[in-house]
């Protein structure tokens, strides 16, 4: 049986083409599966049933470390040079899209509240 190695899920671009690399350079065979049209499906990276799955394993469990030490530091490099994105920098960056975010959120709110809002008589 085909064994799930890496979920695709909410993984960047960057990552998962590093995953890929990763695999290819140590001669692992191993398939994806995507989302699928409407997006129900499990996007992954799936391990064929003759492949033997510890060397895999192990392999990204230290790719993960290792990428996460180095995520950790370029954001502590960002906090200490000032230059983290913070929402008011996300703000500036594209006004356009935050305003629009945030009308569409009010008007996700009102329509749910409105039912219970319009019980209140006086």
């Amino acid at each position: 049986m085909p064994e799930l190695l890496f979920r695709l899920n909410g993984v960047s671009d960057e990552e998962a083409d590093e995953v890929r690399a990763l695999l290819d350079d140590h001669a692992i065979e191993y398939y994806e599966t995507t989302a699928g049209r409407w997006g129900v499906s499990m996007p992954a990276i799936w391990l064929p049933d003759e492949q033997e799955p510890e060397e895999a394993k192990k392999l990204l469990e230290n790719y993960q470390t290792e990428r996460s030490e180095r995520v950790r530091a370029e954001l502590n490099e960002m906090i200490s040079n000032g230059t983290q994105p913070t929402i008011w920098t996300k703000f500036w960056s594209q006004p356009f899209k935050f305003v629009l975010a945030v009308v569409a959120l009010a008007f996700v709110v009102g329509l749910t509240l409105y039912p219970f809002l319009s019980l209140i008589d006086d």
